[in-house]
């Protein structure tokens, strides 16, 4: 399992919507990227989501993680982000679309 940094691509499950990663931490960085950790990447904006229409809502924000943070390491008390992230997000229909890591922006350091 990769740690995923700041130019780690997440999208939502309609694969066109991109969550915007802002990262939460300046200490620790691979490759002159950022580390993600906790509590990204909730609460970010996803922009380009396809799913719109008549009583259907694009996915616009990423809910509370579900699973994917490090269980052992961690930056400044924080959790460290691994590829296997995921969570919600707010489309429609509620708590079925989830966003994942498609690509973790660096292949070189994984937690195993």
């Amino acid at each position: 399992m990769f740690w995923i940094t700041e130019a780690a691509t997440l999208v939502c499950k309609h694969q066109l919507g991109k969550v915007q990663n802002v990262p939460t931490q300046d200490l620790v960085k691979i490759g002159s990227r950022r580390l993600l950790v906790r509590p990204n990447p909730e609460g970010k904006a996803i922009a380009g989501c396809p799913n719109y229409g008549p009583s259907i809502k694009p996915c616009t924000t990423t809910l509370l993680v579900q699973e994917g943070y490090s269980d052992w390491i961690r930056v400044q008390g924080r959790s460290v982000c691994l590829d296997t992230v995921t969570g919600y997000t707010d489309g429609t229909p509620p708590g079925v679309v989830k966003y994942i890591v498609i690509d973790s922006g660096q292949h070189w350091v994984s937690e195993k």
